[in-house]
């Protein structure tokens, strides 16, 4: 009897992760990470590189396999959360390379149908990469080897990444740095993490590639300048908002003093209106952007665009952007139409604001100052003219009925007098059923 042959515990659930059944696949997640904590806390202990490639071909079967679109996002986050289990920054960096190597190799096989799910495991993974990053407090060594990293991988002109692969990492590059670094990181960090796009722009001889830099990167940062100073303004609106909230506090004090507090059960609670300002004022509001140094941004770009193995194509594309971002140091936005929208908005919005706050500062002043609600019972004589009944009881019901709309019109709910059987119109040469019926009877007697 020949003896059976232990698999190594990669292959093992590697062969789980790719099982038919969903219980199979998610039992051998949750294995994994147990594995990669076990394993990467010993000394002697972590991963090689091809181990790590057979973990990313069952990982990648694994999110294959699963169907509906919040399963499969859930899946997606689990994974890429994984990275967090490694203890060491090299096996980290490991991880996410074989990951990136796992998705050029396996790129072209995917059907059209399962393209969205890869698409959002990649922004998830680059965005847990980032947050590995930040938790490491962002240290200059480490950012370097990430990038180095990603420049290899993907942007590099002799790297085996599809376009499609790249098209996408360029398309949610800043989206997901602004998600995870937008409050912490100086327009300095900024640059170095634009500067492999720099050097790739100038080098490449692939047309697409430089367009997606250009549109996804440089235009990206240009179109957001005008959401920076945005962000700007919002600070000083909130430093307005919270001195006028400290003028109305003194003045809620006062009110109380002047006026006695009303009666159990009326006018009581928060009003409706004062609930509805917070979130129109987080729709006013754009999301956070990145900062940027944009005279440093145009001088990196230039440097790497002036060489003279720069090709003509790339370097007539650069310019074009260098000379927007060296306005933009000025202080000169080279779409007049974009200002002037975003300023707009931030003076609609203020003064949306203020209105709002002074009709509810009104609001609470005349409801201090009642002391009880209308008498429902009361004489419908004293009501004013617009509350007052249309027709009372003992009303003329021959009269036409008044309506809002104009004088004896019939109203929406009032039907319409319906003729009686045998009451048609009259039409001449015809002689109606009463009278010949009449006649008839005459003639009999």
């Amino acid at each position: 009897m020949v003896p059976r042959v232990q698999l190594p515990p990669e292959i093992q659930l590697a062969q789980r992760l790719a099982g038919n059944e969903q219980v199979t696949r998610d039992r051998a997640v949750r294995k994994l990470r147990k594995y990669i904590v076990a394993r990467t806390q010993r000394a002697a202990g972590g991963f090689t590189h091809d181990e790590l490639l057979k973990v990313w071909k069952g990982l990648f079967y694994c999110m294959w396999m699963q169907d509906k679109p919040l399963l499969q996002e859930e899946l997606g986050r689990t994974i890429s959360q994984l990275i967090h289990a490694f203890q060491t920054t090299e096996a980290q960096h490991l991880f996410v390379q074989t990951f990136w190597q796992t998705m050029n190799r396996e790129w072209m096989g995917i059907d059209r149908l399962r393209l969205d799910k890869f698409y959002t495991l990649m922004r998830l993974v680059l965005k847990e990469s980032l947050t590995a990053l930040r938790m490491r407090g962002w240290e200059e060594r480490q950012m370097e080897q990430l990038l180095e990293l990603l420049t290899t991988e993907i942007l590099h002109p002799d790297s085996q990444a599809p376009n499609g692969v790249k098209s996408h990492f360029i398309e949610i590059f800043l989206e997901e740095l602004a998600k995870v670094g937008a409050a912490e990181l100086t327009a300095d960090q900024n640059l170095k993490f634009i500067d492999p796009f720099c050097r790739i722009a100038a080098q490449t001889k692939d047309s697409l590639v430089l367009h997606n830099i250009t549109r996804g990167i440089f235009e990206t940062i240009v179109e957001q300048a005008p959401f920076a100073i945005e962000d700007l303004m919002g600070e000083m609106e909130e430093e307005e908002e919270e001195e006028e909230e400290g003028d109305e506090e003194e003045e809620d004090v006062s009110s109380k003093k002047l006026f006695r507090e009303p009666p159990k059960g009326a006018f009581r609670g928060t009003d409706p209106g004062e609930g509805e300002e917070q979130p129109e004022d987080d729709e006013d509001g754009a999301g956070t952007v990145l900062q940027f140094d944009y005279e440093a941004v145009a001088n990196r770009l230039f440097e790497a665009a002036s060489q003279q193995s720069t090709p003509s194509l790339n370097r007539k594309r650069l310019y074009k952007v260098i000379r927007k971002l060296q306005d933009l140091a000025e202080g000169v936005f080279p779409e007049d139409d974009v200002p002037e929208k975003a300023y707009r908005k931030l003076l609609e919005g203020r003064r949306e604001r203020k209105a709002k706050r002074r009709s509810s500062k009104s609001r609470r002043q005349s409801k201090t100052g009642r002391g009880e609600r209308e008498d429902p019972t009361a004489d419908p004589s004293s009501r004013p003219e617009g509350t007052r009944q249309w027709r009372g009881a003992g009303a003329d019901s021959t009269a036409p009925r008044q309506q809002r709309g104009g004088r004896g019109r019939r109203g929406a709910c009032e039907r319409r007098r319906r003729p009686r059987a045998g009451a048609g119109p009259k039409v001449p040469g015809c002689r109606e059923p009463g009278t010949k019926k009449k006649r008839m009877q005459k003639s009999k007697k």
